[in-house]
């Protein structure tokens, strides 16, 4: 029997689509403007960065761990509840790092508390619900717009963070942005709670059995080890870059925008890739994404450093930022389908946010040891420059029972 999804009323599949844009941009916009308080918090309470990259990196691995969770849970019961309860939990870890000032309480509720929250209220959860009310022609494309929706978040969050911080002080920034996570009950609200996919034969298949078929796939493994280094360069930027601006003795307020113009190209860059996928080669898509992202790393490494130097990696690392999304969970619904999507992408994802953990703290890290940055930028083309190469032999065909469904 084909599933079949029925809309009540007001509902729409644009209506639907508008919502989970604005949940993508919520969850991650709050997410993307924690790096702009490394110095303040730090400075305030007279802690290493590696004190703070730590509780970032925990945070980044706690998200990874829990994304695989709140994806089985929207699968099987559907993403409202997952995002509301998640919405809760954010606030919470983020007040936490406002009224509890000990580095293991911080560790506690900036990593672990905040980094739960993050992944129950994960773009990846809005783009799992997006695709279940568009047909397969558009899929790749709503893709792109649900991760550049995300984009559109850190445009928008950063720089408003950042102003915050300048005129009233971290606490209150954080606390404002605390606030605004209750925005994402009634968006959440609006999503579609039905489980079944429109248009696909529910052939019986359990969650383990499409785990089982998932990991047993050379191209799902090949898939999630590249994502791994996706991770570690957006975690790496998304934190330490503010800090590696003020260090070259530029104004702070450059770190701000640059984050912020990474977020805006990145729009252009998501649904470039979302448009790319839906008519070529999503693997080599990838392959191209991370051979350029170490070029553009390397030009940052060899050019003088101004304001103009940074603007311009922001803009060009931004085209690449997350438009390896599209690409990566496009691979994983062509190949696997729609169904288990949440739970898959989960999975590849917690690779991405192992890389996301090295990234942060290594980054703490070398930088205590050494005074520098530059130990991390080398590190980031090296793995660029693996991923490419790791991308290639993935087979993206999908497999014999979506055919035979077709």
């Amino acid at each position: 029997m084909v599933n079949k999804l029925n809309y009540s009323g007001w509902r729409s599949p644009v209506i639907v689509l508008i919502a989970g844009c604005l949940v993508a941009a919520i969850g991650f916009g709050v997410r993307s403007s924690f790096g702009l308080f490394l110095e303040p918090i730090t400075m305030a309470r007279e802690w290493s960065r590696e004190t703070f990259s730590l509780a970032l990196a925990f945070q980044n691995l706690m998200w990874g761990i829990g994304l695989p969770v709140a994806g089985m849970l929207a699968d099987k019961f559907g993403p409202v509840k997952v995002i509301i309860a998640g919405a809760f939990i954010y606030a919470s870890g983020i007040l936490g790092m406002i009224l509890f000032d000990g580095k293991l309480a911080f560790q506690f509720t900036a990593g672990l508390i905040t980094g739960l929250g993050i992944a129950f209220t994960a773009f990846s959860l809005a783009l799992a619900a997006m695709v279940r009310v568009v047909g397969e022609n558009k899929r790749s494309l709503v893709l792109g717009l649900g991760t550049a929706a995300g984009s559109f978040g850190q445009v928008i969050f950063s720089p408003i963070s950042q102003g915050f911080i300048s005129a009233w002080g971290w606490s209150p920034a954080l606390l404002i942005l605390a606030g605004s996570l209750a925005l994402l009950i009634p968006f959440a609200l609006v999503l579609p709670n039905n489980t079944s996919v429109p248009g696909y034969l529910d052939v019986g298949q359990s969650l383990r059995q499409a785990l089982a078929e998932a990991l047993g796939h050379r191209g799902y493994v090949l898939l999630t080890t590249g994502f791994f280094v996706c991770g570690f360069h957006v975690a790496f930027i998304t934190v330490h870059f503010p800090a590696y601006v003020i260090d070259l003795g530029l104004d702070p307020i450059i770190g701000a925008h640059s984050i912020s113009i990474v977020g805006l190209m990145n729009i252009a860059g998501c649904l470039a890739a979302g448009y790319f996928g839906q008519h070529w080669s999503k693997k080599n898509g990838l392959s191209v994404i991370y051979f350029s992202r170490a070029i553009i790393i390397i030009c940052l490494i060899l050019a003088p450093k101004t304001a103009m130097t940074i603007y311009l990696f922001a803009a060009g690392m931004g085209v690449l930022w997350l438009s390896t999304v599209p690409l990566t969970t496009g691979i994983v619904a062509q190949v696997f389908g729609v169904r288990y999507m949440a739970t898959l992408f989960g999975i590849v994802f917690l690779s991405h946010q192992c890389g996301s953990f090295l990234g942060v703290w290594l980054g703490g890290r070398i930088y205590d040891a050494t005074g520098s940055y530059d130990g991390m930028w080398w590190a980031g083309v090296m793995l660029a420059v693996l991923s490419a190469l790791v991308h290639l032999p993935i087979n993206e065909k999908p497999l014999r029972r979506l055919t035979a469904d077709a």
